[in-house]
């Protein structure tokens, strides 16, 4: 018989091969091992029935359905290892089909006077520039954590984002606002001999780099402070959706976003009905302009 500790063991390198961040793969053994500890037979003779059984008991617990087609995902991901990785000849347990349908929320932006609100309290040089790099640059939260000094390039106001999710590299750029809050910042930086950007400023850590945990603290603490709620995220978002309102091409929002699935991209699409309805107007009139010209009264038209 199999040994669980190693295969999970082995498992959890499968993971880091296939490129997943240090994020995803303890989010999936995670998942993973609730579904194990509940299992009520060896792992091996696991059926499609255990598993419906499984999600059975999560509903019960009024877990959300987003929730629980993540556990489906971890338990599907773990049974194709043990069949492509360790030669096990079981069918998958987690079918395809299985999956709970789930409302697809389309991501939150912020309103332009909530927005002016939050940074209008931000005072700190160090936390208006991280957030400016979310709503100017798109960065995700662990990418502003992870920014070194080396990744900026003034000269043309751009920053080079390394090992996004799925280990991808970038290139954003930065404009007047979000490029001078930077430089604030950097101004007063202490001089440190590692190359992270963003640092804790008091306490224990100071000086060491601030982690995502802290980073999100911080856009809670303002939330609080002014009575509006922004999170990292919105902030990635509310750049999507004012950019796609601009006139930015989708596929330039997706480069800019490093999302792998235009997919994701187009779902600012439905967000925002103001940029349908300009281009559509804007197209109409080239269209009518050149096209329909008025037909001349003394041609008798012509019938096929």
């Amino acid at each position: 018989a199999m040994n669980l500790a190693e295969s999970i063991l082995n498992y959890k390198k499968y993971l880091k091969r296939k490129n997943y961040t240090a994020q995803s793969v303890s989010s999936y053994l995670y998942r993973l091992k609730y579904f194990l500890l509940w299992l009520p037979v060896p792992v091996e003779e696991a059926t499609p029935a255990y598993v419906k059984r499984y999600l059975d008991l999560l509903l019960e617990k009024k877990l959300a359905a987003k929730t629980i087609n993540e556990r489906l995902v971890a338990i599907r991901s773990f049974y194709r290892y043990l069949r492509e990785e360790e030669d096990l000849e079981i069918d998958n347990p987690a079918r395809s089909g299985m999956a709970l349908r789930m409302a697809k929320p389309l991501p939150k932006n912020i309103r332009q006077s909530d927005l002016e609100l939050f940074f209008s309290i931000i005072t700190k040089k160090r936390d208006r520039a991280m957030f400016m790099l979310m709503l100017r640059c798109g960065l995700r939260v662990e990418e502003v954590a992870n920014l070194c000094l080396d990744d900026i390039d003034y000269q043309c106001s751009q920053i080079v984002v390394r090992g996004g999710k799925g280990g991808k590299d970038r290139t954003t750029y930065f404009n007047r606002d979000a490029g001078s809050a930077l430089a604030a910042y950097l101004r007063i930086r202490p001089p440190t001999r590692g190359q992270k950007i963003f640092l804790v400023e008091k306490g224990t850590y100071k000086g060491k780099p601030l982690s995502v945990r802290g980073i999100q603290k911080r856009a809670e603490y303002y939330s609080k402070k002014c009575g509006v709620h922004v999170s990292c995220h919105q902030l990635r978002h509310t750049m999507a959706t004012q950019l796609l309102n601009g006139g930015a091409d989708i596929v330039a929002i997706q480069e800019l976003l490093g999302h792998a699935k235009i997919e994701l991209t187009m779902r600012y699409s439905k967000l925002s009905g103001l940029k349908a309805q300009h281009d559509y107007y804007q197209a109409m009139e080239k269209i009518t302009a050149n096209e329909i010209e008025e037909p001349t009264a003394d041609v008798p038209p012509t019938r096929n």
